[in-house]
């Protein structure tokens, strides 16, 4: 293969819910930043997104009416793992703010790797970890 670049790197992670304009607010909350997209209106949002984190990835909540057929109810599937300073605190701010253990912290290895899950109100698995090679990545680019 000669195009390593295949995967660029993460565009967008959405999210489901029954109730957008509750989740919207929920992890306005959890971000403190609010929503810079909405359609097709704030009172009646059935996608809203964010943009979040150094890249400012965009992380989307779709009404789960537009979900695949083909989608499981609950919680599972591809865990994304957000890069979070402190995974213990991070870790306790969600679940501060309502959501539920799914995988609790975990040292992946002994090389710095470390994760946890927690599935947030709305039934979705939300991934936090600590990553050496994330910070690394960041230290080069913003040398």
């Amino acid at each position: 293969m000669t195009n390593t670049n295949f995967l660029r790197g993460m565009a967008t992670v959405n999210f489901w819910a029954d109730d957008v304009a509750a989740a919207r607010d929920w992890y306005a909350k959890l971000f403190g930043v609010e929503a810079y997209f909405q359609m097709p209106n704030a009172e009646h949002p059935a996608y809203v997104e964010f943009r979040i984190g150094d890249y400012e990835h965009e992380f989307g909540i779709i009404d789960r009416n537009y979900a695949p057929s083909a989608m499981q109810p609950g919680p599972g599937g591809a865990i994304v793992l957000w890069q979070v300073d402190d995974i213990h605190a991070a870790l306790e701010r969600l679940l501060a703010a309502g959501a539920t253990e799914y995988d609790p912290v975990t040292p992946r290895g002994t090389t710095g790797f470390i994760t946890a899950s927690v599935i947030d109100p709305f039934g979705n698995v939300l991934g936090i970890m600590s990553n050496p090679h994330y910070v690394q990545i960041l230290a080069k680019l913003t040398a």
